[in-house]
């Protein structure tokens, strides 16, 4: 869970965690953890714009996992068209990855509400105009795997990010992916 959230609580009257609590609910799902945290459904527009600003503010101390970039641009020279969807502002997007990765990407749908990546999926599929058996939604935390079925598409789920392993094959993702470099032979096919 990212410090920004935990430095929050006080701000919005949720209980604040321990870092011991804050690793163990990796492996809970967003309600799960919402529940734990004391925050109340009401509360979630005005944290996410909170995490949001958050975001923006601290943009240039995100980084990629190492041979992302790499992959992002090996799978677009490939011909696969790449989105982002996030909960996150295209703007802060854009910045993380900086100008040439950004170019490597064909479609932004950004700041999805915290259960609403599914319209946001199926917005871009058709966008793309790919057949929606041929997109595949790729995320490290149970929501994206549930958005990417809810939306009708395979999902890869990622164990290099936030959500524990255990907790992504919970929730049955089409793939499992342990390494950035089979996460570009899944989406190029080689």
């Amino acid at each position: 869970m990212g410090s920004a959230i935990v430095e929050a609580a006080g701000q919005f009257g949720y209980r604040r965690l321990s870092a011991a609590e804050a690793e163990a609910l990796r492996g809970q799902d967003n309600r799960a953890v919402m529940a734990a945290m004391g925050v109340k459904m009401w509360q979630l527009p005005r944290i996410a714009i909170h995490m949001r600003q958050v975001a923006s503010d601290r943009a240039d101390e995100i980084t990629l996992f190492a041979a992302v970039g790499a992959m992002l641009e090996s799978v677009a020279a490939a011909g696969v068209r790449v989105a982002v969807v996030s909960s996150n502002r295209e703007d802060v997007i854009r910045r993380v990855l900086g100008v040439d990765l950004s170019a490597a990407v064909t479609d932004f749908d950004c700041g999805a509400a915290i259960f609403g990546k599914a319209t946001k999926f199926r917005r871009v599929v058709r966008r793309a105009e790919v057949d929606p058996e041929q997109a595949v939604g790729v995320g490290d935390e149970a929501r994206d795997i549930d958005a990417a079925r809810a939306a009708g598409i395979a999902s890869a789920a990622v164990t290099w990010g936030y959500a524990t392993p255990a907790l992504l094959a919970s929730r049955s993702p089409t793939h499992v992916v342990t390494s950035v470099g089979e996460l570009e032979s899944l989406l190029t096919g080689r």
